[in-house]
């Protein structure tokens, strides 16, 4: 199928057959996992081409493998982008493109909220090199503006963060960013590229954990950037030669996990929904964080710029972590773990997911309570998982103190935090 037909077709088309074809072999209907690590040439010079990039083909798995390329390529249509590079791990996706483009002395800018080892990079790493670095409140437009306008090199953003669901204005991001010639990126791993396509609001390059939504099933690690060919090509050397390649394993197992991918993240998103709802009515929970509720600080933001909501959300219990250890185990249909966007549901708490290598105290001043809890919903029916909800805080509600449970106080169901 041609690059022109690519463009004519719905995306969860595209998720199942977007850049395969050229890499099928033996009548094959599914890509291969090409596992061998080199590639033999008989003509010297032929390889030499083909090694410096004047010839298309493979001379290492470091560089470049035949599964892997397939897995790009699908992402870089689902993207809309020019090219796109396969990484270990989401986080070797987002480290490798700061370092590919911050030197010492530049300014990058970003938000407080942004997953936890994104915002390790920002203030334990990128600050030993001397790279300036500014974290401004998430959702506060003007102050982002306001220091974009004093000059920066990169502006990374989140939208959605994880795990606290707040929403940045892209478009306005990109105008802030362009004004002063910064480099606009965007980890688009919670919005996917069903529900967002940050490219096409002006973004330069879009990161994913792969392992996540992309993947589905919890079985492979990876990540991927995407954006302009001449990016990219800088993005790309930099991995090369420090080595954080994906797999061609992982690689066809994203690949296959990627043709149901706008199956799976429908589903997950109606019972996110549903989920934030009940949670609002919760006499034991705080704050219910979900950009589809229109109660969301700027779910009208979200509204413009993404096609559907996701399927993570987040709330806030009364009783802290005391609750938390209550609550969970309770939960059948659940896996308690560090990860999302799988078929399974999820849950955890932002001290042992998303923001584990922060301290209490790093936790409270990027304003994650101790008592936030995320929640990736997963494919199963949503009437079951509201239902084992339902059970968990009637056991949650029998456990606590009367005087906790009777202090009811959802704040209107606009979540924590936010700075409109």
């Amino acid at each position: 199928m041609s690059e022109q037909n690519f463009k004519d077709i719905q995306a969860g088309t595209k998720a199942v057959w977007a850049g395969e074809k050229e890499s099928l072999a033996y009548n094959a209907t599914q890509v291969p996992v090409v596992l061998s690590v080199a590639y033999n040439y008989e003509d010297i010079d032929e390889w030499h081409e083909v090694a410096i990039g004047n010839k298309p083909g493979y001379i290492y798995n470091r560089m470049t493998n035949p599964t892997v390329q397939a897995l790009e390529e699908k992402v870089r249509i689902l993207e809309g982008a020019e090219a796109a590079i396969g990484f270990s791990s989401g986080m070797a996706a987002i480290s490798s493109t700061l370092y590919t483009f911050l030197r010492p002395g530049d300014r990058v800018i970003s938000v407080k909220d942004t997953y936890g080892g994104t915002n390790k990079i920002f203030t334990e790493f990128l600050p030993n090199l001397d790279v300036d670095v500014q974290l401004c409140n998430t959702g506060n437009h003007e102050e982002i503006e306001a220091e974009v306008a004093k000059g920066c090199k990169v502006l990374y953003l989140e939208s959605p963060t994880n795990p606290t669901m707040k929403i940045t204005d892209i478009e306005r991001m990109v105008r802030a960013g362009k004004s002063v010639g910064a480099l606009v990126i965007i980890d688009n791993t919670f919005a996917t590229p069903i529900n967002q396509n940050p490219i096409q609001l002006g973004v330069d390059i879009v990161i994913h954990s792969a392992t996540k939504f992309l993947s589905g099933h919890a079985d492979a690690l990876g990540g991927v950037a995407c954006g302009a060919k001449e990016l990219m090509k800088k993005v790309y050397h930099y991995r090369e030669i420090n080595g954080a390649t994906m797999d061609p394993w992982s690689a066809y197992l994203i690949l296959r996990g990627m043709k149901t991918l706008k199956l799976r993240v429908r589903q997950q998103e109606k019972s996110a929904m549903e989920i934030a709802k009940y949670l609002q009515k919760q006499k034991l929970v705080e704050a219910v964080n979900y950009p589809g509720l229109e109660t969301h600080p700027h779910h009208h933001i979200a509204k413009k710029q993404m096609k559907g909501f996701g399927g993570i959300l987040s709330f806030v219990l009364k009783g802290e972590m005391d609750a938390i250890k209550i609550l969970l185990p309770k939960l059948q249909y659940a896996n308690k773990a560090g990860n999302l966007g799988a078929v399974e549901t999820i849950y955890g708490p932002a001290r042992t997911t998303s923001h584990v290598e922060c301290t209490l105290e790093e936790r409270k001043a990027l304003g994650i309570p101790e008592g936030l809890v995320r929640i990736s919903a997963g494919i199963e029916d949503t009437e079951d998982l509201i239902s084992d909800l339902e059970q968990a805080f009637a056991h949650l509600e029998s456990q606590l103190p009367v005087t906790v449970a009777a202090n009811k106080d959802i704040n209107n169901g606009r979540g924590m935090g936010y700075d409109t």
